[in-house]
């Protein structure tokens, strides 16, 4: 890993994934000592994983996540990612940077911009804030402490597998994640199509925003 000091596990524990719509999945959690960004991110390790695991690296979001906010996609990326690294075998990285790396409370405060018309990207903007403030070092250094060199890389966001791959990881191919539309967040698919390049079908959010 190019100039980046190493980490190395602190712990790992198993427990027992419940979601709300009955899924349910043993899952190791491993914990990490020397991260760079000093923030507690776990890795959430499913299946058996393989030489090539499949791997998600998933920013943390309290609103959706947590309480099923429909303004974003975290939420049912989440159940999707934990079910399908399960089922092929990989790791999942919940990484603490929440509102793309901005924390809750600007977070809120874009949300409250967005009513007014603004887009995702344009909110932060208006706040002084970056369009997304995420650095994958810290992942990096996790897949590398779990020996982890080479992966499929389960995200819409070429950034995602650009970094990884600044880093000194092999990303072999980036598999995309399903379209979990609603009412509230068309706009918001819509806009990171547009700015940040997600694969996501821009002709169908389209007709849905216009819808």
């Amino acid at each position: 890993m190019p100039d980046t000091p190493a980490a190395t596990q602190r712990a790992r524990v198993r427990v027992p994934l419940r979601f709300h719509d009955g899924y349910r999945v043993d899952a190791e959690l491993v914990t990490f000592h020397g991260l760079t960004d000093g923030q507690e991110h776990v890795a959430v390790v499913l299946g058996e994983p393989g030489p090539v695991p499949l791997v998600r690296l998933h920013s943390e979001c309290l609103t959706g996540d947590v309480f099923g906010s429909a303004r974003c996609d975290c939420g049912p990326q989440l159940r999707e990612a934990v079910e399908r690294i399960a089922d092929r075998g990989g790791v999942l990285l919940y990484l603490r940077q929440e509102g793309r790396g901005i924390g809750l409370y600007n977070k809120l405060d874009a949300y409250a911009l967005q009513d007014q018309g603004l887009d995702t990207y344009e909110a932060n903007a208006a706040l002084g804030l970056p369009e997304d403030a995420r650095d994958y070092t810290a992942a990096a250094q996790m897949l590398r402490a779990l020996g982890i060199e080479e992966l499929d890389l389960l995200s819409n966001n070429p950034d995602k597998a650009e970094q990884l791959r600044s880093l000194g990881t092999v990303v072999r191919d980036r598999v995309p994640t399903g379209v979990f539309t609603t009412a509230h967040n068309v706009r918001y698919l819509r806009a990171k199509v547009l700015q940040t390049q997600h694969t996501l079908p821009l002709a169908e959010l389209s007709e849905l925003s216009a819808g």
